[in-house]
């Protein structure tokens, strides 16, 4: 049965689903930690959350969640950037971090007998990174090489670009995850430290682990890790509810006439033509998410999709050709993609909106329903096979919806789809459009 457990839900130990392992439990400190214990392996995967993202930074501090994601692997009090880097290295484990738009996670899969090695390593990098000038001027150098190489990569390009027209350059979800160049460089370190001690703190974190591992002591690892750091952990704490209010730019320039959309072109010395267009979409809570997975599937998901069959094997116009949808918690977006010769580029463009528009006039038939819900149940039930995979779901539960789903519910939303929500669905945001984007070489 489902679990409605919002973020300020006072019950401090719950057993979420007691067929597959999973619990979730309210720390000191209003921490949050969710696992699911399996037996069957001998790792774990680890990940420490928080949700802050460059959505949540001031416009003149972009890509300072970015910033101090990378300077929290640069030393603590107790450890050097080296031994950070070895600490992973030499048990045969993995370390990383991913910095969004609505969070930042730092995780490691190891051995589970050295579990407690990577909670001590992950929980000391949170509290106690010393966050000194030095190591900024130096990661800066390394984070502007990073913004060059997406510089240099159309594809990158192309849907920065396209993100940003859809949700608005001005807001905080249409500006790159990474900032600019130019804010980059203007960052200091007080600015990146006034952004850790706003958001770095017990009642915004979540952690959650899959694999050979032990809830309780776990627990007690991530606790003693967390005080050893120097966090004040109060009993009876209750995590931090996450308020955002914004309005989205994009919302008043939808249209279903993709013909009347000016092109955006960037001018960039390739072959081909790397075409974007689409426009906003669905949150990702939206109850319609699992007929827009069905939708995506159908419309551009796999070689049997439409425009695969459409553009490339029957007409030979493209090599890549898929449809693709992103979900935030108040705002979304869905486009199409092709890269294509310059002198194809209107036919292109025609056949990616006629498809999208045939969808919403006419449906999808019941076989092309089967085999989407079969690609997507099958990719799910194959992606969670892994440690890492389960506890990315923990974490994204946690944080975006706010209650537990089980893998056996999401299937059963899945499989209750039907063939007019999506052809409803896909009539709606063929009327939706809102941007087309091109980088490629001059006209």
């Amino acid at each position: 049965m489902p679990s409605d457990l919002l973020y300020d839900d006072p019950a401090s130990d719950v057993v979420l689903d007691a067929a597959t392992g999973v619990r979730r439990s309210i720390l000191p400190g209003g921490v949050r930690l969710l696992t699911q214990t399996d037996r069957s392996v001998r790792s774990a995967s680890i990940g420490l959350w928080l949700p802050v993202g460059s959505r949540d930074e001031a416009p003149a501090h972009a890509g300072s969640t970015h910033v101090l994601e990378h300077l929290l692997f640069k030393g603590t009090r107790r450890r050097s950037a080296m031994d950070i880097a070895t600490a992973f290295d030499e048990v045969g484990g993995d370390s990383n971090a991913v910095t969004a738009k609505e969070h930042t996670l730092y995780y490691g899969r190891v051995r589970s007998a050295d579990v407690p090695m990577a909670v001590d390593v992950l929980t000391d990098m949170i509290t106690a990174s010393v966050l000194e000038g030095d190591a900024l001027a130096t990661e800066r150098e390394v984070i502007l090489e990073e913004l060059a190489m997406a510089e240099d990569d159309p594809n990158d390009v192309g849907y920065e670009t396209f993100l940003a027209d859809v949700l608005g350059p001005e807001t905080a979800l249409g500006r790159p995850v990474g900032g600019t160049a130019e804010t980059v460089s203007a960052l200091d370190i007080e600015d990146v430290r006034a952004h850790y001690a706003e958001h770095y703190r017990p009642d915004n974190l979540v952690v959650t682990a899959v694999g050979d591992i032990d809830h309780d002591e776990l627990a007690g690892l991530l606790l003693a890790g967390l005080r050893r750091g120097g966090w004040t952990l109060e009993d009876g704490a209750l995590p931090r509810r996450p308020t955002r209010l914004e309005g989205l730019a994009g919302a008043a320039r939808t249209s279903g006439d993709v013909a009347a959309l000016a092109p955006r072109r960037l001018t960039r010395p390739t072959e081909q033509n790397h075409i974007y267009l689409g426009g906003l979409g669905l949150t990702a809570l939206s109850e319609d998410r699992h007929a827009l997975s069905i939708l995506m599937s159908v419309l551009g998901g796999g070689m049997s999709s439409r425009l695969f069959q459409s553009v490339r094997e029957q007409r030979g116009l493209a090599y890549s050709v898929y449809s693709f949808s992103a979900g935030y918690r108040d705002a979304g977006l869905f486009g199409m993609y092709a890269a294509c010769r310059p002198g194809r580029t209107g036919q292109v463009v025609g056949l990616l909106a006629a498809e999208l528009e045939r969808m919403g006039a006419e449906g999808i038939d019941e076989l092309e329903l089967a085999r989407a819900k079969g690609q997507i149940t099958g990719s799910f039930a194959l992606g969670l096979e892994d440690t890492s995979s389960r506890m990315g779901r923990l974490g994204t539960i946690e944080l975006v919806h706010g209650r537990y789903t089980s893998v056996d519910e999401t299937l059963a939303r899945i499989g209750e789809v039907d063939v007019p929500a999506v052809r409803e669905l896909a009539a709606r945001l063929a009327r939706s459009y809102s941007t087309r984007v091109e980088v490629g070489p001059e006209s």
